[in-house]
């Protein structure tokens, strides 16, 4: 059996306005994973998502690349406890 985690992340570079979000969404929703992802002010992109730790280390390496417009510069990973708070992964504002 796969243990389940939570992951928070933020990440740094040009992460707005090249569907960023909308790249984390497919892919979150592909793996089975619930969370949510939003645009900060500072222009960074931050994301809260649950699901198995095999599934998390997956959606981690795309978040790392991002979509094809989007240039990584900083990628911050913190590691929580699981607490099955999301029914889906979702987009918010």
């Amino acid at each position: 059996m796969t243990a389940k985690a939570r992951v928070h992340v933020l990440i740094l570079g040009r992460v707005q306005g090249v569907a960023y979000r909308y790249f984390a969404e497919k892919y979150a929703m592909t793996l089975g994973i619930t969370g949510w992802v939003r645009n900060l002010y500072d222009g960074s992109v931050e994301v809260l998502a649950e699901g198995n730790r095999e599934d998390l280390d997956r959606f981690l390496a795309r978040l790392k690349e991002g979509p094809r417009l989007a240039a990584v510069d900083g990628f911050d990973v913190t590691w929580e406890e699981f607490t099955g708070e999301f029914p889906e992964f979702q987009i918010t504002f």
